[in-house]
């Protein structure tokens, strides 16, 4: 429905009550239902999910066509990051946000900063979902409300082309809310625990959700030691619980993301149930460390298994866990991404411990001998040194090519001595193509950032602190922070009217007229900057 039909609708409805509706503006109405256009979570899910699909699909016809988000803890980080898209790119096509478990433990959780464990609150992720989109909501509100301001601008000024250029940007508007592909952890539980979670993230508005095979009670961050995975048949349940929550909610296009952690997790807490040689169960136990006995009786209580005739007793360490056999993460990988995507998983997360395109590549070739449309959602993680792995990278390829690296000493390419030269350039060329590269040759559809705003938040308080404290005083927030948001036109330097203070006279105007009050009057300061 365009806005002059929502206009002619809603006058009808206030017609219909003889009168006793007449004081209700009706393009006043029709300006605040295009201001909220999604009335729940799921309206939003269902959204969403749709515009995944649909770039899935654009993935698969040509993986230039990747798409990119950055983690979020907090609802205004989220619609700062989509504003910025929006003003610098004219559209978020391709670029979603990324609820991060690993922020919502460090800087969320009501026990204070926690480590990426699965101790915050579960309930916490579902609320920051729930944030994220409210945020974005009022970004869409604050933008169309300043249209709807220059189309009364328009009309006083008699600048009919104007008002038809306003109406139409108001018809076609693009909004904010964009995917969220949020981190469900390891479920917080069992499968129907990860059921119940799922259940309130969808309702939130999570049209994706990302699940991986590790132990719920024994939970690592991914890019830590320490990480024990759980047997496939645990894993696929929890998929299809996901699955459920999706459609019982009615998102049947609900996207799921598989991440598996087997790559740096050397350890499992149980065996796999197995029927009969060669099944999941008896795969996932084939790369257990074990030695073999030649007595039951040497057992001692330990738990042993039958291999090709042979007994064998699983190395078991004092924290009662089993380990598997150096060497074997990546054939792990590829049989836990494999059967995530049999079992009703849509994408794939492979945790790595560098950012190195050919190891991820001779993974998923791996799973694309068997299932060929097989995507990836990868990690660009802050816990990778970029600098050091490209600049090592490209030392190591040059030493292979025969060039005379004297002037390197590979142990101190982090060095500032090093910013300067034709390696340091080459890495930084391979790091700004890295995102596209590995789309290519890799099958990563979707590139994120866990942690940005983390780091970004850091880095810009010690830089303000610095001055602040220091001798610069006053000018050291106005210089780094207040002039540099005039000149790179940032909305928030306008901060009442980016809180909401704007939208808000307008409904005061709708409800009490020339009665009024409103805050945006010749005496606010936020004038200072209309220049």
């Amino acid at each position: 429905m365009t806005y002059h039909d929502d206009i002619l609708k809603t006058r009808q409805t206030v017609a219909a009550h003889n009168g006793t509706w007449d004081s209700i503006d009706p393009e006043a109405v029709a300006r605040m239902r295009a201001q909220n256009r999604f009335r729940t979570g799921l309206d939003i899910a269902r959204y969403t999910a749709k515009i995944m699909r649909a770039d899935m699909a654009a993935y698969d016809a040509n993986p230039a066509n990747y798409t990119q988000s950055l983690g979020c803890w907090h609802g205004f980080i989220g619609q700062q990051k989509m504003i910025a898209v929006k003003k610098h790119f004219g559209t978020t096509k391709g670029r979603y946000l990324y609820l991060s478990g690993w922020m919502i433990a460090a800087l969320r959780s009501e026990f204070g900063p926690l480590p990426d464990q699965s101790m915050h609150e579960k309930t916490s992720v579902p609320k920051l979902i729930e944030e994220l989109y409210t945020f974005l909501r009022q970004a869409d509100a604050r933008e169309l409300g300043m249209m709807f301001r220059d189309l009364d601008a328009a009309r006083a000024a008699g600048d009919q082309v104007k008002e038809k250029q306003l109406l139409n940007a108001i018809d076609t508007y693009e909004t904010h809310v964009v995917p969220i592909i949020a981190d469900i952890d390891a479920g917080f539980g069992n499968a129907e625990a990860t059921y119940l979670l799922a259940k309130k993230m969808i309702e939130a508005g999570a049209c994706a959700l990302q699940i991986e095979n590790q132990v719920s009670d024994e939970k690592q961050c991914g890019h830590q030691d320490g990480k024990v995975t759980v047997p496939h048949e645990d894993f696929l349940a929890k998929i299809r619980a996901c699955r459920y929550a999706f459609m019982e909610l009615g998102v049947e296009d609900g996207i799921i993301v598989a991440r598996t952690d087997s790559l740096g997790a050397g350890l499992t807490k149980q065996i796999a149930f197995s029927k009969e040689p060669g099944d999941l169960g008896d795969q996932y136990n084939s790369f257990l460390d074990c030695e073999e006995i030649d007595d039951i009786a040497q057992a001692n209580g330990d738990v042993i298994i039958n291999r090709d005739g042979k007994l064998l007793r699983p190395k078991r360490l004092p924290s009662n866990l089993y380990q598997f056999r150096p060497g074997t993460g990546e054939d792990r990988c590829v049989l836990d991404c494999i059967t995530s995507l049999q079992n009703g998983a849509d994408m794939l997360w492979i945790e790595t411990e560098k950012p190195h395109i050919a190891q991820i590549a001779g993974m998923v070739d791996r799973i694309r001998a068997v299932i060929p449309n097989a995507k990836l959602v990868y990690n660009n993680s802050p816990s990778f040194n970029w600098t050091l792995n490209f600049r090592q990278q490209v030392y190591d390829a040059w030493a292979a090519e025969g060039k005379d690296m004297a002037i390197y000493d590979r142990n101190r390419l982090m060095s500032v001595d090093y910013d300067m030269t034709a390696l340091a350039a080459e890495a930084d060329e391979r790091i700004r193509t890295f995102q596209r590269d590995s789309s290519a040759r890799a099958g990563i559809f979707h590139h994120l950032i866990t942690l940005p705003t983390y780091h970004t938040a850091a880095l810009s308080t010690d830089n303000l602190a610095r001055e602040y404290f220091g001798d610069a005083g006053m000018l050291g927030y106005v210089l780094g922070v207040q002039r540099q948001e005039i000149r790179q036109g940032i909305a928030c330097v306008k901060h009442q009217n980016m809180s909401g203070s704007d939208i808000g006279d307008d409904h005061k105007e709708y409800f009490a007229g020339e009665a009024a009050l409103k805050a945006g009057g010749v005496h606010n300061t936020m004038n200072q900057f209309a220049a």
